[in-house]
């Protein structure tokens, strides 16, 4: 509790400082069709009528720079009605930070500053600056994951030049439907038992994977698990290409999905990390993550999805392929990330109606339901609205990094339970027969 009310006051001291103004936004506010499912509070005098708990102030603080309003800052709780994690509550607090006439230099300029300052007067480390910057494709192609730990290397190795002739069925089966194989040698499991692997297999299994091929180099050979499978030129291409001088366990995964081979090669790399304790777990390991993809597509849905909100610009020599091709697109946004953890994401915003409404029309939201659900932030764009851009920071979890705690639940007073329960008041609990009368609600069995 002492850390974060002095993470709290270092934040408020240092945006004053610099300029901002803190504006509190509603906390009752307006449904929003994207993100995460919101909370919903019963109108008793607008019968049948809600109002939602904000995920975030997006549409206020982008309105107040349409406003005038240059520089704004607020430390806010937000609410999302979602399953929870160890880092992750149904109420949570944002620092959230907005500027208009800005480019993302300088939007990474102040938050750079920022932590800086944070980590100075905090915990009295120094942050060297400027920090590194990776963008979203190398942050995958080497790590396999967007956020990723670089306190400690294992970086993704990637075979399919290796086995563009093989015969192996699996492999074979892979390139032809244009995916992926990648590897990690890893030196410090090269005498892992059998016990050991098969545990590693179990664990792919658990988030998806068909399993995990592997093998031994051992002695300048390689031995067990596919390496009856790989060719003497495939051994030789693979000694040369993963620089193999050490005895190592070569842990593969194959996917028909690109994406989804790595991000499983990056689950596999942070539990080795941990496993292994290749983690310095005294530094500091802070970096910029740009360059996202716009969109996502959604197989659920069958359309494309907003990977951060729908109102992040796009690069502006992409405006062009956005309802053509918005699987190319790339966003003017910048997630922050410390020790493998987010703890601050933003972008350029969109400053127009048109293209917000062609953003729209990529995510299959047409003229009419985009007015029924955002016509006050279109409306709000026809006045002239600036350039402007933001960051906001999940709080909550900066405070549990910094404190070296193990789970946000230790940085909150009265948190919530794994299922979202208050344990001290009971909470959530009915409501009684007049409460319900008054809002004209109906509690049905849950089927």
């Amino acid at each position: 509790m002492i850390y974060r009310h002095r993470i709290a006051q270092a934040s408020r001291r240092f945006f004053s400082d610099v300029g901002f103004i803190e504006v509190e936004t509603p906390v009752l506010t307006k449904s929003t069709p994207e993100g995460a499912r919101d909370f919903l509070v019963p109108a008793r005098l607008q019968h049948g009528q809600f109002f939602a708990l904000p995920q975030s102030p997006q549409a206020y603080k982008q309105i107040l720079m349409m406003a005038g309003l240059d520089k704004y800052f607020q430390v806010v709780k937000c609410f999302r009605d979602e399953d929870l994690r160890s880092d992750r509550q149904p109420e949570f607090t944002q620092i959230d930070v907005e500027m208009s006439f800005v480019e993302e230099e300088d939007v990474i300029d102040v938050v750079e500053r920022f932590m800086s300052q944070l980590f100075s007067e905090v915990l009295d480390v120094k942050i060297d600056l400027p920090l590194p910057r990776y963008t979203y494709k190398e942050c995958m192609e080497r790590f396999g994951s967007d956020k990723p730990d670089t306190r400690f290397g294992l970086e993704i190795q990637h075979l399919n030049g290796i086995f563009t002739a093989t015969e192996f069925k699996i492999f074979r089966s892979v390139l032809d439907a244009g995916g992926r194989i990648g590897a990690l040698v890893v030196k410090e499991a090269a005498d892992f038992s059998r016990k050991q692997i098969d545990q590693l297999v179990e664990y792919m299994r658990s988030l998806g994977a068909g399993g995990l091929a592997h093998m031994k180099y051992k002695d300048g050979n390689f031995e067990g698990g596919i390496s009856k499978f790989v060719s003497e030129a495939e051994q030789g291409a693979l000694r040369s290409e993963l620089e193999l001088s050490e005895n190592a366990l070569i842990l593969v995964v194959a996917n028909e999905n690109g994406e989804t081979a790595l991000s499983l090669l990056g689950f596999l790399r942070n539990k080795l990390g941990g496993q292994l304790e290749l983690i310095d777990e005294s530094l500091h390991s802070l970096h910029w993550t740009v360059d996202f993809p716009m969109f996502e597509y959604s197989e659920d849905e069958e359309r494309y999805v907003a990977r951060h909100h729908p109102f992040t610009s796009p690069k502006l020599d992409h405006m062009d392929k956005l309802e053509s091709e918005p699987g190319d697109v790339l966003a003017r946004a910048y997630d922050l990330i410390y020790n493998g953890n987010e703890i601050a994401g933003g972008s350029i915003r969109i400053h127009t109606r048109e293209v917000q409404q062609q953003v729209f029309n990529a995510l299959k939201m047409g003229p009419e339901e985009s007015e029924a659900k955002f016509g006050f932030l279109l409306e709000a764009l026809e006045y002239g609205a600036p350039p402007h851009g933001g960051v906001a920071f999940g709080f909550d979890r900066l405070v549990m990094l910094m404190a070296r705690a193990n789970s946000i639940r230790d940085v909150i007073a009265f948190p919530k339970t794994a299922s979202a329960v208050g344990l001290m008041e009971n909470t959530p609990g009915p409501a009684d027969e007049q409460q319900l009368r008054e809002l004209g609600l109906k509690i049905s069995d849950k089927k």
